[in-house]
């Protein structure tokens, strides 16, 4: 099998993840665990993973000039990303969090306009708007009365700036992952990322009754420490060796189809007219926005 290949497989992997994660973190949030105690667990648990499998790969020592990136890198992906998702999910709902997340992509492409000087085409720039209109159509008119979901306009407006920040991450993060082995750079982001996240999240990991959290709940943790931490960073780095950042970055289209059918499988969310016409306008701008244009013969 082609390293190609592999690295296509990882993104699928990844994003199986992701789509999962929706249903089954919000299954845990706020009960048993609050959304930035989640992120305690979630930081120190893939930082210890990492540094326990770091003796795999090569002993490298990381550049004076390259610390800088790393801290953005930390800041973007594992700070902003993730306590802007978790916050969102508590109080928005599964499917919301599953359709919003797929603007990626698009801020992708527009960050990579800014920052890689890549031309916006007619189609990405349609696609952009169309994005942007489902996106605001599911904050503003996907509202309902959920007990579970207490704050649905915030928690979408918080998968949005989750969305920015880990499309952002997507590309600084690139030239590292040129540089450096995964394990490497993985280990002091989340490393990092553990100094930062400390004083923003002790107080809610210091509510968590232990003693109180039944087995299932247990599993919900270790899976979204294990698989939505550890494997979907290490999948994604993995991916990225292989693949462009706005090529990871569309995997994010088949995240809504796990997240939702799991969601409604799970009985944990439901369809209504207005998420099914905002996904679609969201999922056709997402399309247009990352459609290779075609060469000029």
């Amino acid at each position: 099998m082609s390293k190609r290949t592999l690295a296509i497989l990882a993104a699928i992997g990844a994003t199986t993840i992701y789509g999962i994660n929706h249903t089954i973190a919000k299954g845990v949030m706020p009960h048993y665990v609050g959304p930035f105690g989640f992120i305690m667990l979630r930081v120190v648990g893939a930082a210890i993973l990492f540094w326990g499998i770091s003796f795999l790969g090569p002993k490298e020592k990381i550049q004076k000039k390259d610390w800088g990136r790393i801290l953005v890198c930390a800041i973007l992906g594992m700070v902003i990303n993730m306590l802007a998702f978790f916050k969102g999910l508590q109080l928005s709902t599964p499917i919301n969090s599953a359709v919003l997340v797929t603007i990626t992509p698009i801020i992708v492409v527009i960050l990579s306009a800014f920052f890689l000087n890549e031309k916006i085409t007619l189609n990405k720039g349609l696609g952009i708007f169309l994005g942007f209109i489902g996106a605001i159509a599911l904050i503003l008119f996907g509202a309902e009365i959920r007990q579970d979901a207490p704050n649905i306009p915030l928690g979408n407006f918080l998968f949005i700036v989750n969305a920015t920040s880990y499309g952002a991450y997507l590309i600084v993060v690139k030239k590292l992952i040129e540089k450096y082995h995964p394990f490497t750079l993985m280990k002091w982001l989340f490393t990092i990322a553990v100094i930062i996240n400390f004083p923003i999240t002790l107080p809610e990991f210091m509510e968590i009754e232990w003693s109180t959290i039944p087995m299932w709940a247990y599993g919900s943790i270790a899976f979204v420490v294990i698989g939505t931490t550890f494997m979907t960073y290490l999948f994604n780095v993995f991916a990225l060796t292989e693949l462009k950042a706005s090529t990871v970055g569309a995997f994010v289209y088949v995240q809504p189809l796990f997240g939702i059918l799991f969601a409604l499988f799970s009985g944990k969310d439901h369809l209504t007219l207005v998420k099914i016409m905002a996904t679609a306008m969201v999922l056709l701008g997402v399309y247009l926005a990352s459609k290779k244009p075609k060469p000029n013969p």
